[in-house]
């Protein structure tokens, strides 16, 4: 962005008062809610790919590697554009001068790869109709709600997560952005066979992230040599994507993201909620996860 953009974004950043709106019982951003008719009217291409995820379960790694996949390990090709740029993020609609996803997806060549933090029932339906494949990964909910809570720290277009204590139970009860953690990847799972949905998990993707790529590759109908396949995986490693300008959200002014709050990329990986979590709400919790996610045949892991 230009500095007279930068400018502009940082004075209506200073004056957005951030509301939340509801789309069928889900808590959305309000401007997301605003234009809730033109979003779900979106029209997907054939051969368009999907990123869907719950917040913070690893989308932005998600999209790298596919991405990565799609330029056969090229690193030069998938720096052509900041990750929020050459992957348009469809239900979210940014203040002026920055496009909305559905914007920066209409301008994009085929085939485009597309991300998305809606629940299965707010999926516009063209997705379906052209028969989309979509990449779903999901993350143990403990993990998930650790990151969320730093993510909204520092991220200026979300409400205040107020203190740990709060939010824990703000997030249990399903009230923050893009509604609750269960009825998201519950939804999703029981939509898996229905449609060309690969469903991943986050501590999958850590524990054998080679494993996990050559799944992608396969899924996404590619044919990739062993040196491209080490190239993905090299480039979309923790440690370089934390130190690539494209992938670390550094290119956003702090008046959006202020990564000295917590950065973007904050840790990467599995069981940190073990230093958040007191034994109260540990057990807390437990009780929650055994009640809704009784009779669903879907198993995470919260450590290695």
């Amino acid at each position: 962005m230009d500095p007279e953009s930068l400018e502009s974004l940082a004075n209506h950043m200073e004056k957005i008062q951030f509301a939340m709106g509801q789309v069928k019982g889900v808590p959305l951003p309000q401007d997301t809610c605003d234009v809730w008719d033109t979003i779900y009217g979106f029209q997907a291409r054939e051969d368009d790919i999907l990123v869907a995820t719950y917040p913070k379960a690893g989308t932005t790694w998600t999209q790298e590697i596919v991405d990565l996949i799609l330029q056969e390990g090229d690193a030069e090709k998938a720096s052509r554009a900041p990750c929020f740029v050459k992957v348009p993020f469809i239900d979210l609609i940014l203040p002026k001068p920055m496009k909305s996803g559905l914007e920066l997806a209409e301008e994009l060549k085929s085939p485009r790869l597309l991300k998305t933090h809606l629940p299965i029932e707010l999926l516009p339906p063209s997705f379906w109709e052209k028969n989309v494949k979509v990449v779903y990964v999901a993350r143990n909910a403990k993990d998930c709600m650790v990151s969320y809570f730093h993510f909204q720290r520092m991220n200026q277009g979300l409400p205040d997560p107020g203190s740990w204590n709060d939010y824990f139970s703000t997030f249990l009860a399903g009230q923050v952005p893009w509604g609750s953690w269960f009825d998201h990847v519950i939804g999703w799972w029981k939509a898996r066979d229905k449609h060309q949905i690969l469903f991943m998990f986050y501590e999958d993707m850590i524990e054998d992230p080679m494993r996990e790529i050559r799944k992608l590759v396969k899924f996404l109908g590619r044919d990739l040599s062993e040196e491209a396949l080490e190239k993905v995986k090299h480039h979309s490693s923790f440690q370089e994507m934390k130190a690539n300008p494209m992938t670390n959200f550094s290119t956003l002014p702090s008046v959006v993201f202020d990564q000295s709050v917590s950065p973007f990329l904050r840790k990467g990986t599995v069981g940190d909620w073990k230093n958040h979590f007191s034994v109260a709400q540990n057990i807390l919790f437990d009780e929650e996860y055994k009640k809704r996610m009784e009779g669903v045949d879907l198993t995470f892991r919260t450590e290695l």
